[in-house]
C-alpha cells in the first residue's frame, strides 16, 4: 500500500501546527500569544508542499514549481464559455483562467534519485519553486543524478536551463529523439505559431548545455523499475514514466491529462499539442486501459499532488483524486 511519511505530513501545515494540539492551553493564553494568531490568521502562510508515496524499493516525492492561469479559451473543442462553465462546477474557476500546477517527481531509491521534469522556472505564471520544493527535502540540483524530461514545453524543461546555465550539472538527461528532432528543426521553428517560439528557443538552449543528452528511441528502462513509456500526440515524442517494484506501481502521464476537461472528454484539446488527432486516439486508448487496471496516476497539471486514477462512471470516464495518505 501507498505510504506517506510524517515528514511530508508535516511540512504541508503552516508553523506551529505539525506536533502540537490545537487546544493545549498554553496556544492562547496571553494576549500577545492571541495577537499575533489573529495576525497570522490575516497573513497567508507560506509553505512549500511536500507529499510522498512508497512503490516498493521507491520514495516518490511530489514537488511543484508553480502554478499558472490558462484562458478559457486555450482549450480547443469546446468554447470558452463551456470550459468557464465546466470549471466552476468542480470549483476550479479563477478569473483568468483554469489553474494549471507544475508538478514534478523525484524518484529515490537509495541509490540514485532521478527527477522527472523540470518545471517552467519562472518562464510563466508564479512558478520557479521547484529548487525551493528540492531543498525542502535536503536537496540541492547537484544532487540529482538523471532528469527525464516528458517533453519539450517550456513548462517541462525551463528548469534545465534557466538563467543561461546547465542547472543540473551531474545529472545524465533522456528525452525522445522525436521532440528533440521536432524542437530543434529550425523549419519547424518558423513555421510555428509566437505563443510556442519559447519552447523552440530553451530546447537548443538545452542540447547545447546538456551535451551527453541520451535521446531515447521509444520505451525503455532507464533503470531497474524505471521505464518509459509511449504517449506520443500531444508532441511527436510525447512519454511517460512507469515506476514499479513489489507488485506497486505508478505512472507518470505528463500532459496526457488536463484539468477540468479530461479524462470525460477525450475530443478537447489544449492549445499547445502539436497533433490534436494523435492526442486523442492516444488518449481514447489510454483511459480505457487505466480505467480497467485502476492505475495510480501522476498527472503535471492536475491539482497537487496530481495523484489519481482515472475511473469508469456510468458510461463516462472522471478522474479519482488518490486516496493516498496515511495508507498502510
Amino acid at each position: 500500500m501507498l505510504k506517506l511519511s510524517r515528514r511530508a505530513f508535516a511540512g504541508a501545515l503552516p508553523l506551529g501546527l505539525a506536533g502540537g494540539s490545537l487546544l493545549a492551553g498554553s496556544l492562547f493564553d496571553s494576549p500577545t500569544a492571541l495577537a499575533a494568531t489573529q495576525d497570522a490568521g490575516r497573513t497567508p502562510v507560506s509553505v512549500t508542499p511536500l507529499a510522498q508515496v512508497r512503490i516498493g524499493r521507491f520514495t516518490v516525492t511530489a514537488l511543484t514549481d508553480g502554478y499558472a492561469d490558462m484562458p478559457y479559451g486555450y482549450f480547443p473543442g469546446r468554447s470558452p464559455a463551456d470550459v468557464e462553465k465546466a470549471a466552476i462546477a468542480q470549483f476550479t474557476a479563477r478569473p483568468s483562467g483554469v489553474r494549471f500546477l507544475f508538478n514534478q517527481y523525484l524518484v529515490e531509491d537509495g541509490e540514485r534519485r532521478i527527477l522527472i521534469d523540470a518545471g517552467p522556472a519562472g518562464s510563466i505564471g508564479q512558478t520557479g519553486e521547484l529548487p525551493k520544493a528540492l531543498a525542502a527535502v535536503g536537496l540541492q540540483r547537484d544532487q540529482i543524478d538523471a532528469v527525464i524530461v516528458t517533453h519539450m514545453h517550456q513548462d517541462h524543461m525551463g528548469g534545465l536551463i534557466v538563467g543561461g546555465k546547465n542547472n543540473y550539472p551531474n545529472a545524465e538527461v533522456y528525452i525522445d529523439r522525436r521532440d528533440v528532432k521536432h524542437w530543434t528543426d529550425p523549419a519547424k521553428r518558423s513555421g510555428a505559431p509566437d505563443y510556442l517560439q519559447t519552447s523552440f528557443q530553451m530546447a537548443e538552449e538545452v542540447v547545447r548545455l546538456y551535451p551527453k543528452l541520451q535521446a531515447m528511441d521509444g520505451e525503455r528502462q532507464i533503470m531497474p523499475g524505471v521505464s518509459i513509456v509511449d504517449l506520443t500526440g500531444h508532441t511527436p515524442g510525447h512519454i511517460g514514466v512507469r515506476i514499479e517494484d513489489a507488485g506497486q506501481s505508478l505512472i507518470m502521464v505528463s500532459d496526457m491529462i488536463f484539468p477540468v476537461v479530461h479524462p470525460r472528454a477525450t475530443d478537447v484539446f489544449f492549445l499547445f499539442e502539436q497533433d490534436p488527432a494523435a492526442a486523442k486516439a492516444m488518449r481514447d486508448r489510454f483511459f480505457p486501459r487505466a480505467a480497467a487496471e485502476g492505475a495510480l496516476i501522476a498527472a503535471t497539471h492536475m491539482p497537487f499532488p496530481g495523484l489519481g486514477r482515472v475511473v469508469a462512471d456510468r458510461g463516462q470516464m472522471r478522474w479519482e483524486a488518490a486516496d493516498w495518505a496515511l495508507q498502510d
